[in-house]
């Protein structure tokens, strides 16, 4: 499969990889037919997808059965008036049908719009008007249902609602019982060039409404280094990523790059997450390969990991947030595997990553993708040192990187703001060591200025990490008429630190910070908290702890 796509499909250090990484870009590229139906005409037997839920429920799919699947579905969507070019929303959880109605989405060149299913009314009809959505297809919770009837009288664009599941309202189509009767699938005469959108998302709103991001087609194939190269999967892998259908972690680990490297995607659907119950299904299922956000391997460490038969793990990696350095040494500590940290965002597949020819460095991000050009910039534009504090941007030539967006969708003046004078600007700070490593500071809007120091929040937050009393932390800064600004913690404590809460352990988390780190980071202000403000793909909301402190000033 990779020789399709790869004029060298194998690399044994960083300068080979980024000497020799070439694609091979199909003309009209589309990963349903161009990836998924390959397979299964090669090897229709092979395990494509191994999906199983918290109510014991097993369902083990070959290529061969996906591509009969994703066919039927096309079919069916096309007697719904689904076509080229048409935005359809899903909100199906972790169910089985996403899997098969994104790809045949793709067979029918339509545009895919997945989202949570935390969505409220106000974000259903945002999202319908913005993007003009045509169909909405989704699972029969009644939480979805309700938010998506209250949406219906203000989203006049969607004329079409299909449901899944056993309980289906009036007024939506039933799934599993019309898809029986669909007609053999004709595959359209034209479904798509590589520049039309393919996919789109919206942002998880860290600093304000949900931007748009829209992907073409040649997005798929740069998720091909994300699962051959960052989790270094093979055919042999079952491979297991924790996200949320709704958020582009899911693209990123449970669908393009993992089916680019003829691996099983492992799939486990339940309502609530569980470090017990996830690490019993990795030791059942005998998962090889694991990737999921910090906080997951946070709440995995505090388990006896003795318990369970982890022998099946071949390769761990990790992305959605900063990876403080103690979790990856207690993780290493307790199994043996190293952590590969990888970075990128929504508008862009994975651009900094730990590879496996590398020795990772706890808490760094890693080195730049080959495919992209990455830099460091100061706030005039100019390439930092090594060292140095900068935005990470992507140096864009003549032609667009494979995997990074197309536009804000409906947004120029956003586009331009983001990506002008050939660089996509992503908001994000890091700096660089000598070894090329890049090291997370935080958003440009989140570092604190303070008594002429420039303080990233990350660095504070990973030294509070280290204290046995807190499970979670925000660093902000608050206004301060004497340095400008004063390093604030908003810290949710563990459950039996709680009757503790006061001046005294204040001061002993002050401290803590003065040790770990730099004497002047340490917070001027403390601020025990039962829990963060979190957007609904779980990111802190830190502008929302700066509004509620600016308010009070």
């Amino acid at each position: 499969m990779l020789e399709r796509f790869l004029k060298q499909t194998r690399f044994t250090s960083e300068e080979d990889y980024r000497q020799h990484l070439e694609f091979i870009i199909p003309q009209n590229f589309n990963f349903a037919y161009d990836v998924m139906d390959v397979w299964a005409q090669e090897q229709p037997g092979k395990l494509a997808l191994l999906w199983t839920n918290d109510q014991g429920v097993e369902i083990r799919t070959s290529f061969g059965e996906l591509k009969e699947q994703t066919d039927q579905a096309a079919s069916y969507l096309q007697t719904l008036g689904i076509g080229k070019g048409d935005p359809v929303m899903l909100i199906l959880k972790r169910r089985y049908e996403w899997w098969v109605v994104m790809l045949a989405l793709h067979k029918l060149g339509a545009v895919v719009i997945p989202a949570t299913h935390m969505l409220t009314k106000h974000d259903v009809v945002y999202r319908n008007t913005r993007a003009s959505v045509k169909a909405i297809i989704c699972v029969d919770d009644a939480y979805v249902m309700e938010q998506i009837a209250l949406a219906k009288p203000e989203s006049p664009s969607v004329s079409c609602y299909v449901a899944i599941g056993q309980n289906i309202p009036d007024g939506f189509h039933d799934y599993l019982e019309e898809i029986q009767k669909a007609p053999k699938f004709q595959k359209p005469a034209f479904v798509n060039t590589n520049d039309d959108t393919m996919l789109m998302y919206f942002t998880s709103g860290t600093s304000g409404e949900p931007k748009m991001v829209a992907h073409d087609f040649l997005y798929a194939l740069g998720h091909l280094s994300t699962g051959v190269f960052w989790h270094n999967l093979h055919e042999g892998s079952l491979h297991l990523t924790v996200a949320d259908t709704g958020w582009g972690k899911a693209v990123w680990g449970k669908f393009y790059g993992q089916w680019f490297a003829g691996a099983a995607v492992f799939v486990f659907d339940h309502e609530k997450f569980n470090a017990d119950t996830l690490l019993r299904q990795i030791s059942k299922y005998k998962v090889t390969s694991f990737c999921a956000p910090p906080t997951i391997y946070r709440f995995m460490i505090r388990e006896d990991l003795s318990r369970y038969d982890l022998s099946s793990l071949e390769y761990c990696t990790t992305a959605g947030e900063a990876l403080n350095p103690a979790v990856y040494e207690k993780f290493y500590e307790k199994t043996g595997i190293r952590m590969m940290e990888g970075f990128g965002q929504t508008e862009t597949t994975m651009t900094l990553g730990t590879f496996p020819w590398m020795t990772p460095k706890p808490g760094s991000m890693g080195v730049p993708n080959a495919q992209y050009d990455i830099d460091l910039l100061r706030a005039d534009g100019t390439s930092c040192e090594d060292g140095e504090k900068g935005e990470i941007v992507v140096r864009v030539g003549e032609k667009k990187p494979i995997g990074l967006f197309k536009e804000y969708y409906r947004d120029p003046e956003l586009t331009r703001e983001a990506w002008h004078d050939g660089v996509y600007h992503t908001g994000d700070m890091a700096w660089r060591d000598e070894d090329g490593y890049y090291w997370f500071e935080g958003r440009i809007d989140d570092v604190i200025k303070s008594s002429g120091y420039r303080i990233g929040p990350f660095e504070v937050e990973s030294a509070l990490m280290t204290h046995p009393a807190v499970v979670e932390c925000a660093i902000t800064g608050v206004p301060d008429d004497i340095r400008g600004m004063v390093v604030k913690a908003t810290v949710v404590l563990g459950k039996e630190w709680k009757d503790k809460a006061g001046d005294e352990l204040i001061k002993e988390l002050q401290q803590h910070v003065k040790r770990e780190t730099a004497p002047y980071k340490y917070p001027r202000i403390v601020e025990f908290v039962d829990e963060l403000p979190k957007t609904i793909s779980g990111k802190i909301r830190r502008v929302e702890i700066r509004q509620k402190d600016n308010k009070k000033v």
